[in-house]
């Protein structure tokens, strides 16, 4: 996958996360999750942006652990969010798979420029 597809792909997850957000209850707890959760999950999609301009492997990979960070607290985030039933679980589980697929592949990512950084 090119950064340019990932660009997109976080650049959508971030509006889902909007999306989602929007359906949260105004309720004391609903704001400050609304909050946390909508920080977080377009934080991703910027902080990826970040990542795309990195100057050296090593700046790469300490901007990408901040984006592993964001997406991993967006995912606690929807997992409280399912345990309190505010939202159709189907919009839920399609953010839940995408955060958990965007992850993986930061993840991924981080692991083989950290080999090629030891390796040198």
């Amino acid at each position: 996958m090119t950064s340019e597809e990932l660009k997109a792909r976080t650049k959508k997850f971030s509006l889902m996360v909007i999306d989602m957000v929007e359906k949260l209850p105004n309720t004391i707890s609903g704001r400050a999750i609304a909050y946390q959760v909508v920080r977080s999950g377009t934080s991703v999609g910027a902080n990826y942006r970040a990542v795309c301009r990195a100057r050296s492997d090593r700046e790469f990979i300490s901007k990408m652990s901040i984006v592993i960070e964001e997406a991993d607290e967006t995912l606690f985030w929807v997992e409280i969010l399912q345990e309190k039933k505010w939202i159709d679980c189907s919009l839920l589980d399609l953010i839940w798979k995408e955060g958990n697929e965007l992850t993986a592949i930061f993840v991924s990512t981080a692991k083989s420029i950290k080999s090629r950084l030891n390796k040198s």
